[in-house]
Formats: C-alpha cells, structure tokens, sequence
C-alpha cells in the first residue's frame, strides 16, 4: 500500500456513493478536493479544509485547474438519470477526465462501474457503464476500474426500490427475471475497497470485480427484507411479463424512481456475479451478505433519522403531502410547533409532567380508550402509568411508551410499545428563541407494509385532532406555570 498519496480530486461529490466517501476521505491524511458544477451546493457538505474547483466533466477546459497536483483522481460521475442520450454524455465526459489527467500528471484514477459479462449483449446502462471504464483505462493514466453489482445501503436506488416494493405489496407478481442471479454489495464494503483503492500502487490499469460473500436474486433480497421487517408477502412467479412491461409497472408503484429505475430493470435480465476474485489478493477486506447488508442498511437508516434534530430535518429534504402530514423517506411525520414567551424551564415542565394520572393534555378518554384497546389485542395498554414520586428517566415506561430520550430542559422523546403495524415515537422538544421558547411537538410513524400506511391514514384525522388540541393546551399549561 502506497502511504505517500497526497493530493485527491473526488467527482461526483453531491451523489450516493460520492457523498458518503466524501466524508471517509476527510478523515484520511490528504489533501482533499472536489470538482463541482455548483460550488454553492456542495459547500455547507464540506469540511473547511476541503478544496472546491467548479467545473464540468463536460467541459475539457474547466479540469484543468482541478487537475492540478493532483496525485488521485476518483470518477464517480454517470447520467443514467438524464431523460436521454446518457450513452453518449457519459462516453464525452470519459474521455475529456482521461485526457485532462494524463495532461496533468495524475497517477491513478480510481472509477465504479457495473458488473456483467461483456461477452454477452448487455443493456444500454452495462454497456455505458463499462464503456467508460475503457476509456478511462485507454487514457494513458493507469485505472483502477471496480465493477459491482447491486448496491446495499441506507438511501441506494437498489435499496428504495426493493423497500418500495415489499413494503408497498402484500401480493406480489414475480417475472422471471427476479431469479436472476447478481452479487450485491453493502454500501460499506464498497466505500472500503474505494479508500483502500486510493493506496493501491499500480503501474497499469486494472478490472477488479467486487460483491459480497453471497449469490442471491432480487426475489431473494425481497423476501430477505420481508423477514427483517416482519411483513408476510405472497410472490407468485409468472412466466411473462418483460422487463418493458415491469419498467411501466414499477413506474405506478414507484414512480419516483421510475426513470432510472427502468433502465436498473432493463440490466437485472443479466447476471451480475464475481467471476474474478483477483480483489481478494489486492484487499483485505471481508464483504457481508446480503442478509447482513440489508440488516446495515435498516440500522444505519434508524441511527441517522434518530440522530436528526426535527427542526433540521423537516426542514430540509421533505415531501410535504397535506393529508398525513409530512413524508420523509419512509417515515410519516405530524409536526406541530407553538412559541411561548417564558423560558425553557417553564415551556417544558407540563412536557416533564406528562403522562399517568396527569393525562395527555387533550381526549384523555379517546387515550383511556386506545389502551384498552390495545390491551384487548394483548398490548400493555396505560396499566403502567408513570414513575412515582420521582421525576422521569431514559429507559422508563410512561404508559404504553418507553422513554427513548429525557434531556430536561429541552426534550422528551418516547417510543411506542403498543400494538402498532410499524414504530411510532411520539417527541416534544422545547427549543430558546426570541427571549422565550418554541414548543416542537413531532410524532413519527414507521409503517410495517400496506397495513402500516392504511392505519396511518386512516385514522390521521384522529391524530391531528388530538396533537393539535395537546400542544396548545401544554403551551396554555407552560404559560400558567409559576
């Protein structure tokens, strides 16, 4: 492994997978620096001491600049979302990088395409795909050139559609194309083999083929992901429907992935397996199953939702849909703020004090009713009230929640052990602002399959009648505090 690698240029920096080893880069011991068309976009994802050139791949006389000095060049760049002609944009963008780095003396370039055997007719994507590797590979400067299959991890196309799917369908239609046999992934591994890659010395270019430990299909990813969710799915294989055909069909189940996810179903017909292990000599690393990827992906998806403050996250990348509040990825959020002139202390102590004999602040006996309810299903219903005598604490039960997070002054959050279709918390968070304090009152909705969004949706008018009435009656009850 080379050590003395310097100076890195990372494209494609605002994508997926250009994104997340943006910031695994800014922990190694170089000096890092991005190519971007937009500058602006991608300066508040940077460190302070990340470097951003503006320029376009598309444009030969922007790189040179970027180019300068540097030792690793990562090209992380493809159009596979544009409505056309991504074939030859990717093809003129390739060889415009290959001669921009041979021109400045770059020493390596590192790129991630797409597995498949290219002795066989591939689709429009793989051809791309691999077309460019070749290019880059033919540039003059050596390439490392990974060909993966499919993509696990947290907020990957691959990922979204097989949750969109399985999620989304109780009863699903099978083509054959669904066994075909690929070698996902995890997001982790790959992101392992592309730093490593950046210390690999090489003196020419290179293939190298990566996966996981595992052969499996996107049937078999599919009822791996009902499993970890716990959601019963029926699959009943057809010996019809085209990849054309499951292009429409995907575009009425999931059509925010509709475009690009065509031209993915137009690739699934061919199998993406490792037939070369030859990465197994150059790297040390030991890539997880599918099973153990999927597992990665919900975890990490969980750890960095609850990592994220509301006020933050609501107002950033949200869909905001009226009838069921606000949806974000697969999360459904009611959201309710209210500004009291009184300090932190006093906004939060009905918050503190909720819960038990002292009610919800609003329809206590539509309340008293659910946990009946809930316990006529074998649920804990309100029969464990809340802590006596004594002020609450993380790891506490408070009725049919459990506190997740009591951080007095500022916030309570409380995750749902009743019986639900999905997981629910229900959060209130009291923050300073213009001498007084906003009172943030969220609850979040994870559902479990079709049923989990039809309760969701069913009984949302319920729900904004009681979380509208609770946060104005805790706000009232904040203000008549001493």
């Amino acid at each position: 492994m080379n050590k003395s690698v310097k100076n890195i240029l990372l494209t494609g920096a605002s994508g997926y997978i250009g994104g997340r080893l943006l910031k695994l880069l800014e922990n190694e011991p170089v000096n890092l620096r991005c190519l971007a068309r937009n500058p602006d976009y991608l300066q508040p994802r940077v460190n302070p001491n990340t470097q951003i050139i503006q320029g376009d791949v598309l444009d030969e006389s922007s790189l040179d600049q970027a180019l300068h000095h540097i030792d690793v060049a990562y090209y992380l760049i493809h159009s596979m979302g544009s409505a056309k002609g991504f074939s030859e944009t990717d093809r003129q963008a390739a060889e415009n990088f290959g001669r921009a780095c041979r021109r400045a003396g770059v020493q390596k370039i590192v790129y991630l395409g797409g597995l498949g055997d290219n002795d066989q007719p591939l689709s429009e994507h793989l051809q791309s795909r691999q077309e460019v590797g070749r290019i880059l590979r033919e540039s003059g400067v050596p390439a490392i050139e990974f060909r993966a299959s499919i993509v696990i991890g947290s907020g990957s196309l691959s990922f979204e559609l097989i949750r969109a799917l399985t999620e989304k369908l109780p009863v699903m239609i099978m083509p054959r194309w669904v066994k075909i046999q690929a070698q996902p992934i995890s997001i982790e591994d790959l992101l392992a083999y592309l730093i490593e890659a950046m210390y690999l010395q090489v003196d020419k270019s290179i293939i190298l083929e990566i996966g996981g430990s595992d052969k499996v299909s996107y049937y078999d990813l599919m009822k791996e992901y009902a499993r970890q969710r716990q959601l019963k799915r029926l699959m009943i294989p057809v010996p019809v429907l085209t990849p054309y055909l499951s292009s429409l069909w995907l575009g009425l189940v999931t059509p925010v992935y509709a475009r690009i996810g065509r031209k993915l179903i137009e690739s699934i017909v061919h199998p993406t397996v490792v037939s070369d292990n030859r990465a197994t000599r150059y790297f040390s690393i030991q890539p997880k199953s599918a099973g153990e990827a999927i597992k990665s992906a919900l975890h990490n998806e969980d750890k960095e939702f609850a990592e994220t403050r509301w006020s933050d996250a609501l107002s950033a990348t949200v869909q905001t849909s009226g009838y069921g509040g606000i949806r974000m990825r697969s999360r459904l959020i009611d959201s309710r703020i209210r500004y009291v002139p009184i300090p932190p202390e006093r906004a939060f102590k009905p918050i503190a004090d909720i819960g038990g004999e002292n009610g919800w602040y609003a329809y206590n006996m539509l309340w008293r009713l659910r946990g009946m309810l809930d316990l006529m299903v074998g649920g804990v219903g309100l029969r464990r009230g809340r802590p006596k005598n004594r002020t609450l604490q993380t790891g506490d039960t408070l009725d049919f929640w459990r506190v997740e997070k009591y951080e007095p002054p500022y916030e309570l959050k409380l995750l749902a052990e009743m019986r639900l279709p999905g997981k629910a918390w229900l959060e209130f968070e009291v923050i300073a602002e213009n001498n007084g304090s906003t009172i943030q009152q969220t609850a979040v909705f994870y559902p479990s399959g079709l049923a989990g969004l039809l309760y969701w949706y069913g009984i949302f008018p319920l729900h904004a009648l009681v979380f509208r009435t609770m946060i104005r009656r805790i706000a009232r009850r904040a203000m008549q505090s001493g």
